[in-house]
């Protein structure tokens, strides 16, 4: 188990450069031209492909560095590039997650790297969980999973909604309901192989912010897919939900038992938390850099206490979010428990401190910071996500009181 330690090492540091210089020469020029387009910026992930950046092995080498500072430190640098386009080259990444909270060691192998093509001919993937009646109260899910037991296959019904790269993915992994009457704990989730029939996208979102991502919904009418595809296989399902039968007979509900969703969020959320701050942290540069060449009265604004001060907030919450979103990521490779839900709290906190500080960052640059001449307009815009996806901040607020309370997160 390494060390916590605030000091990236020679290989990191090294990463780090080489992400920003991509994200500060490759996404940044391209940023507004894509908000504008509102559409996926295949020429930029195929740069990003070309490389290196988005490629399994890249994803590998950060998820499994030992500090657990990979995934974070390049989440940051990308968003800081911009948030539509830093989330066109991870959103795989969710996806991926998925398959390795909750897959067989074949099925990591087959699948993954499926999602992300190659450089020659990338392609993207897609997790479903979201529902039009079930966003945060996953326990409303409707999409169901029959199993058909003749043919060896699992049949899928329902409609996804806010996925991202919804549609347009090569591999779609679909969260669905097995046995409702366990609520949460009887969902499992599920691998739908590109060009299956019956899965189709439904609406495009048109978006106030990461314009440049692809959200839609994912229509899925009869769709079939081999048992294979059912993530860590139908034995451990069985196993898993005759435990949960147990436990409902039995009215215990101070055990918890992960479902599939909540398992790739929980291992996702302070990976959010360094988008998060990335965002942040590029608005404040703007800032800062703004506050001291303009002048009103024959000075720099920043000589004004009251954008100072403001300044001085701003990174103060920036590096406290920083701090919150390594320690959760120190945690998680260590293998130490969240017993005080600090997954959550590194999200919720550097989440809210986007909203703040980007539009603290709007405020400083007055009229100018308006206009869609100055970045931060769009900056502000992006962060408003932050708050709500992968778990609201109501969401991570609820599972922090009741992590510290002892209650069951249902």
């Amino acid at each position: 188990m390494a060390e916590f330690t605030m000091e990236l090492n020679g290989d990191q540091r090294e990463v780090r450069d080489w992400l920003h210089g991509f994200a500060a020469d490759v996404i940044r020029p391209a940023a507004a031209e894509w908000d504008e387009r509102e559409e996926t910026p295949w020429p930029v992930i195929q740069e990003a492909a070309k490389v290196g950046i988005y490629s399994l092995d890249f994803y590998a080498q950060q998820y499994f560095d030992p500090t657990g500072l990979g995934i974070p430190m390049a989440m940051e640098e990308l968003f800081w590039g911009d948030a539509g386009i830093a989330l066109s080259i991870v959103g795989t990444g969710l996806a991926a997650v998925g398959v390795l909270a909750n897959g067989t060691d074949e099925q990591i192998g087959t699948w993954i790297p499926q999602m992300y093509g190659d450089q020659n001919d990338v392609k993207v993937a897609a997790f479903c969980s979201s529902e039009p009646d079930a966003g945060s109260d996953v326990a409303s899910m409707r999409t169901r999973a029959l199993y058909d037991e003749a043919k060896d296959e699992w049949v899928l019904n329902g409609t996804k909604t806010w996925a991202t790269n919804g549609g347009i993915a090569n591999v779609h992994v679909v969260v669905a309901v097995v046995d409702p009457d366990l609520g949460s704990k009887g969902h499992a989730s599920f691998i739908v192989p590109p060009g299956t029939r019956g899965l189709s996208q439904g609406q495009k979102f048109k978006k106030h912010g990461i314009r440049a991502s692809h959200t839609a919904e994912v229509v899925l009418e009869d769709v079939r897919v081999p048992g294979s595809c059912l993530l860590g296989g139908k034995e451990k399902l069985d196993e898993r939900l005759a435990r949960a039968r147990e436990r409902a007979r039995a009215a215990d509900g101070g055990e918890r038992v992960k479902n599939a969703a909540m398992a790739t969020f929980e291992a996702s959320r302070p990976a959010v938390g360094a988008m998060a701050v990335g965002t942040a942290r590029a608005a404040y540069e703007v800032a800062l850099d703004y506050a001291t060449t303009r002048e009103q009265f024959g000075r720099p604004i920043i000589d004004n206490q009251g954008i100072a001060f403001q300044l001085a907030d701003m990174r103060t919450r920036i590096d406290a979010s920083r701090l919150l979103v390594w320690r959760a990521s120190w945690m998680a490779v260590s293998g130490k428990r969240f017993t005080s839900a600090e997954g959550s709290m590194s999200k919720l906190f550097a989440s809210e401190t986007a909203k703040e500080v980007t539009a603290q960052a709007v405020q400083i640059l007055g009229g100018n910071g308006f206009t869609r001449e100055y970045p931060v307009e769009r900056m502000h815009r992006d962060a408003a996500i932050y708050t709500i996806f992968e778990g609201t901040s109501e969401i991570q607020r609820l599972v922090i009181a009741r992590t510290l309370s002892g209650m069951p997160i249902r």
